[in-house]
């Protein structure tokens, strides 16, 4: 087994996403297993080099995880040869000139979305990096969930008959910072720092509604700011500019119909954070995170309407749950791991650069959408 060390500039791993999920449950998982096994006798070995605008917070990671490579001059390691893969996981108003800086110096790309704060920025990251001729991607990490793996099992084997529709239900209640500590950072809540719902969630119900249903081709939505006061890591209040809840329909190519409403300004009353509901006319299910529960056409029980009675049936109890069937790993790991066997096994991969594009598009109507009060189409895009 030849071994291969891969330096991998992983900029913006002091955040909470950036650290937990793609610093210490993916990459130092990789090592932690040993490596990557390519499967032509090579073993990858990625070394992880630390990038950021907090110096101290990189040294504390650093020495925790045993780390020997850190620096918060992004444009010098970008210049080290040796460093073949950018990985972006800044904040987005930060994200679309370092990853421009990253094409230029040649190295391989692979990003948190959304790439950009507008869909022209986004576009011409995914030319650049294919003028350039480099492997890119962008994280797509609810995909990979257990339970919309699920769910894709059940659509692959032809479950649902044809999918009528779409019900997802997103959101918690993020806590305002006054009498309890906010836990999401302030800048969500700032539209002039990249923040809202919108820019955050639209670019995921893109690819979930892509990769499962369809391509979507036209949205609807409202959107609005829910608290207007928040207050921020030090407790002062600010005015939050963003929006913090949208409600949105999407039409998708082949007729299904999606509605999902996306929320930091809802008190949670269903299993897990995120739930889709998906109706067919042979069956129907409902997946969140890991759980994914099925009702077919020949157990539907027939409701009868009659206020007048108290219910008597457990509508929960008559669902079935979906068995595991395979062991489901970390989500973000399973992606690194097909990234980086695109970059150096040229692996197929199709979650690139364009592919986040289509994301903030979609974002970028929702909210022209809501500002106008009318359906927008949303036309396909390409290099």
């Amino acid at each position: 087994m030849t071994r291969k060390t891969v330096r991998i500039a992983m900029n913006g791993v002091t955040g909470r996403m950036g650290y937990r999920q793609h610093l210490v449950r993916s990459i130092l998982a990789i090592r932690e297993q040993g490596g990557l096994e390519l499967g032509d006798g090579t073993l990858l070995w990625p070394e992880p080099v630390l990038v950021g605008r907090r110096e101290h917070a990189l040294a504390a990671l650093a020495r925790r995880h045993g780390l020997d490579h850190w620096s918060t001059d992004v444009d010098a390691v970008l210049a080290e040869p040796d460093v073949e893969v950018y990985f972006d996981a800044q904040v987005t108003a930060a994200r679309e000139e370092s990853i421009r800086k990253a094409i230029a110096a040649g190295k391989h790309i692979y990003t948190e979305k959304p790439t950009a704060t507008g869909l022209e920025g986004a576009l011409e990251l995914a030319r650049l990096a294919h003028e350039k001729g480099i492997r890119n991607g962008v994280v797509q990490d609810k995909i990979f969930l257990p339970g919309l793996l699920k769910l894709k099992r059940l659509i692959d084997g032809g479950f649902f008959g044809r999918i009528l529709s779409v019900r997802g239900e997103f959101g918690y209640w993020v806590f305002e910072g006054d009498w309890q500590p906010a836990q999401r950072p302030s800048w969500n809540y700032r539209a002039e720092d990249g923040g809202g719902i919108v820019v955050d969630m639209f670019p995921h119900w893109d690819y979930v509604l892509h990769e499962l249903f369809g391509r979507v081709v036209s949205v609807q939505a409202l959107v609005t700011t829910h608290i207007p006061r928040r207050r921020d890591e030090d407790g002062k209040p600010y005015d939050a500019t963003a929006d913090d809840a949208a409600y949105g329909i999407f039409e998708l190519e082949g007729g299904a119909i999606a509605q999902i409403n996306s929320s930091w300004a809802v008190r949670v009353h269903r299993d897990e954070l995120v739930e889709f509901q998906v109706d067919g006319t042979e069956g129907s299910a409902v997946a969140g995170l890991r759980r994914c529960r099925v009702q077919h056409r020949s157990a539907t029980p027939k409701p009868v309407w009659n206020p007048d009675i108290p219910a008597t049936d457990v509508f929960r109890d008559q669902w079935q749950e979906v068995p595991d069937n395979a062991e489901f790993g970390n989500g973000f790991k399973a992606q690194w791991e097909l990234f980086l066997r695109h970059v150096y096994a040229g692996a197929p991969y199709h979650w690139d650069l364009l592919a986040g594009a289509r994301g903030v598009q979609l974002a970028e109507l929702g909210l022209k959408s809501s500002a106008e009060g009318r359906r927008i189409d949303v036309p396909e895009i390409s290099l």
